[in-house]
């Protein structure tokens, strides 16, 4: 249960940010009506993720590694289920979407992408445990900017997840829309 009101006043900027996410994503997002209390935060927030969005230095699927793997250390569901939709809207293997929260026990990795989610959990640790060999190896094998990029998106995604967790949000049902298109076939029927 969310720990703050998920209903804000209906400012200008919230209607605006609700009418968008409405068109994107097919629901208002409870973080966004987190914020909504708040139209500073809200406003900075929205300009950061728009910023975000055009970091192109690292991989998609990578970074869509990372940043679940983070929101899995942390255990902010909302940030699991809506990282599951996003990963599975840009096509990543649906295998590697469920596996993120047990991915050392998973053969479903490259070995690039285990050390990604390796520092993904270190950087997520209180305090960080990131081991010099691990930073170095993707240093090495991502170049510099990718490796920053990195770094500042599984900083972001400890944000997102803290934020989330700590206000109570959880799981809007993104996953569950995946699930249901996994589960047709060809002609939109419901298989198995």
């Amino acid at each position: 249960m969310a720990r703050i009101s998920l209903t804000p006043r209906r400012t200008l900027l919230f209607r605006i940010m609700e009418w968008y996410s409405k068109r994107v994503y097919g629901k208002v997002l409870d973080p966004g009506k987190a914020l909504a209390h708040n139209p500073r935060a809200l406003w900075s927030y929205l300009r950061f993720e728009q910023s975000l969005a055009k970091w192109n230095k690292l991989d998609a699927g990578l970074k869509q590694l990372a940043v679940m793997a983070s929101a899995a250390s942390i255990g902010c569901s909302w940030c699991m289920d809506f990282g599951f939709w996003e990963g599975h809207k840009h096509g990543m293997d649906v295998r590697k979407l469920h596996d993120v929260p047990a991915w050392r026990d998973s053969d479903a990795y490259t070995p690039l992408e285990r050390d990604v989610m390796e520092y993904a959990e270190a950087m997520t640790a209180n305090p960080p445990t990131v081991d010099d060999d691990l930073a170095e190896r993707l240093r090495i094998r991502l170049g510099e900017p990718a490796f920053v990029e990195l770094t500042a998106m599984i900083a972001m995604e400890n944000y997102r997840s803290r934020f989330n967790s700590a206000l109570g949000l959880t799981s809007q049902g993104f996953k569950d829309s995946c699930d249901l298109r996994d589960a047709r076939g060809a002609q939109g029927r419901v298989t198995g």
